[in-house]
């Protein structure tokens, strides 16, 4: 860090909100902030004291940007907008990109019930949920779909279903329905997701008495399965009051030591569907890191009709931005609920921040040893690793690691071309991976570990020393013993280092291995399964792609297709290709008979 560049450049930034970018010797940007005051925040990171994390982060910083905006509200939509865009290291902690499953309930003619986790594709849809897993959605699926027989099929068919023979659809391909038939199944839907199941349970005890009445006890016993599947359900919602107090969602934090729990609570109707938890090192100021937690968790999760947030915090932008009423209670059921929320982030913090800690260090002491024993700074390693069967299907993966953590956006595979020879695969691969980079201007590693020993290092060096690339990226091989385990590095001199099997070096370098080999063994398998699934259809003239489809979704399957007439592909595909299929399939019958 170029302290006096640094000190000038602070000394002249405005006094006004905005949006600041810290970025690395790479220029690659780190960390995104926001600000009311510009100078003052971006000068408390280079000023005073920090705890060890933002020390760590601030170490890393070589430069900064910022842009200056018209307000604060303007600086956190900024914000979250280049968080976004660049994905800093430093704030992806709180980036989440999954989603809860709904159950679904479209707005068609026929209308069906399905699982959904995208709320944004059918805006006109009704949603119900969200679910705490998967299984949960799919459990009260089944049980709706036995209880109110929606349309199951995608598209309208000619023909009855099997569903219809179920009696889990009304049949509307074929039959006209009286009208209001789906709006009333709809109205008991919704119904019974507000938790008004009395109804429909009475109703299943009647069927199940009059079932049993007449000695239909396979059907009672489905009806008596329909209850318990409805007290299952309703018994996994957990209610956290008797009375039904709206919907809401509920979020607060709490900060220690570097590490910053946030802790969200979806209610609805009075009762708690899910919990929201996340766990990460804290770099800036815990009130920041909390707004723009929920202005990015917003923009991919439904509003609420109500968000609940603590006290004594200014949310009055975040309110305009996610244009959802925010309510900050200072007494009774409300803020018990952020009691509640401040109370289980507190306890899950206690719990999980001497695990945490204890991995990180252990990473951080990993990293360092290797750093010493290369003699240069190894905080960006890729490694390389191929994968084949008898030269056919030969394929190379490269990972890469940043301090110790995986960076999968940047990871490569390659389809090689030199056969099975691992010194060949190792030449192509490297020279591939650094000549595009240096064309394309990329971010060299610091080093790269090869999986071998002497012949390995060799071939690398070989081609980094084409390059010119020698003194930029170090070299490293991973010795193994007779038993196939790592248990030793090598530099380019050949001299080797051992590795304590019980250092933190050791499970750094056993997960980097596990990682690489992995990735290409799983490319691999999927080319050779996409090779194997291609089928005669493929080498037949006429026939692309939308005609194989078509055919194998008329006969089902290729043997079906085989033993049909040629009359009967031509009414799927023209007579002159139904022509070449059929005389494709039967070629070998043609060779066994002349034989």
């Amino acid at each position: 860090m170029d302290r006096e560049y640094i000190k000038a450049k602070l000394a002249n930034l405005p006094d006004e909100p905005g949006s600041y970018q810290m970025k690395d010797k790479n220029g690659e940007i780190i960390y995104v902030g926001k600000a009311k005051n510009l100078h003052n925040r971006v000068n408390q990171y280079f000023t005073g004291d920090h705890d060890f994390k933002t020390t760590k982060m601030v170490s890393n910083i070589e430069d900064f940007d910022f842009i200056v905006t018209a307000s604060e509200k303007e600086a956190l939509v900024l914000e979250i907008n280049l968080i976004k865009k660049y994905r800093p290291k430093y704030n992806i902690q709180f980036i989440d990109d999954s989603s809860y499953p709904y159950i679904k309930l479209t707005r068609e003619q026929y209308p069906r019930l399905m699982i959904a986790r995208d709320m944004k594709k059918d805006r006109k849809a009704r949603y119900f949920g969200p679910f705490p897993d998967a299984t949960a959605a799919r459990m009260t699926l089944k049980l709706l779909q036995g209880l109110y027989p929606f349309r199951r099929c995608t598209r309208m068919q000619d023909k009855l279903c099997l569903y219809y023979h179920m009696n889990q659809c009304l049949g509307p391909c074929v039959y006209e329905l009286p009208q209001g038939t789906y709006e009333e199944m709809a109205d008991r839907v919704t119904r019974f997701m507000n938790g008004d199941t009395r109804e429909i349970e009475n109703d299943l005890k009647q069927k199940m008495a009059a079932a049993s009445e007449n000695l239909e006890f396979e059907k009672a016993m489905e009806y008596r399965d329909m209850l318990e599947s409805i007290h299952k359900v309703v018994a996994d919602r957990q209610n956290i009051e008797k009375d039904n107090r709206g919907s809401r969602d509920v979020f607060a934090w709490y900060a220690d030591r570097g590490y910053m729990a946030i802790t969200g609570f979806l209610v609805r109707n009075g009762v708690i569907l899910n919990k929201e938890f996340r766990l990460r090192p804290l770099y800036g100021d815990p009130e920041d890191a909390f707004s723009s937690f929920l202005a990015d968790y917003y923009q991919e999760h439904p509003a609420a009709r109500e968000l609940v947030l603590p006290r004594n915090c200014d949310f009055e932008n975040l309110s305009a931005i996610l244009d959802m009423p925010v309510f900050q209670p200072q007494r009774g059921y409300k803020q018990r609920l952020v009691d509640m929320c401040v109370e289980n982030a507190k306890k899950q913090l206690e719990l999980k921040f001497q695990t945490v800690e204890r991995q990180n260090t252990i990473t951080e002491q990993a990293v360092e040893e290797l750093s010493k024993l290369a003699g240069r700074e190894m905080r960006r390693v890729e490694l390389f690793d191929n994968s084949h069967i008898s030269g056919a299907f030969t394929v190379a993966s490269c990972v890469v690691y940043e301090d110790g953590v995986p960076d999968k956006k940047n990871y490569r595979l390659y389809k090689l071309h030199t056969g099975n020879s691992d010194v060949d695969s190792m030449k192509e691969v490297v020279y591939r991976r650094y000549f595009r980079l240096l064309s394309d201007g990329g971010r060299f590693p610091d080093g790269i570990l090869v999986d071998g020993g002497r012949t390995q290092i060799e071939a690398a060096k070989e081609i980094l020393d084409s390059l010119g690339l020698s003194e930029t990226i170090k070299i490293m091989g991973l010795v193994k013993d007779d038993h196939h385990n790592t248990n030793a590095l090598m530099d380019t001199n050949f001299q080797t280092f051992d590795i304590d099997k019980n250092s933190g070096l050791f499970f750094l370098l056993t997960r980097m291995q596990d990682e690489v080999h992995r990735t290409a063994i799983s490319y691999h398998r999927k080319l050779r399964s996409k090779a194997q699934t291609k089928s005669i259809l493929d080498e037949i003239e006429g026939i692309g792609p939308k005609r194989k489809k078509l055919l194998l979704k008329e006969f089902g399957s290729f043997s079906k297709l085989k033993e049909a007439s040629e009359e009967e592909i031509a009414n799927v595909v023209p007579k002159e290709a139904a022509r070449n299929v059929y005389r494709a399939l039967h070629e070998d019958e043609k060779n066994d008979v002349s034989e």
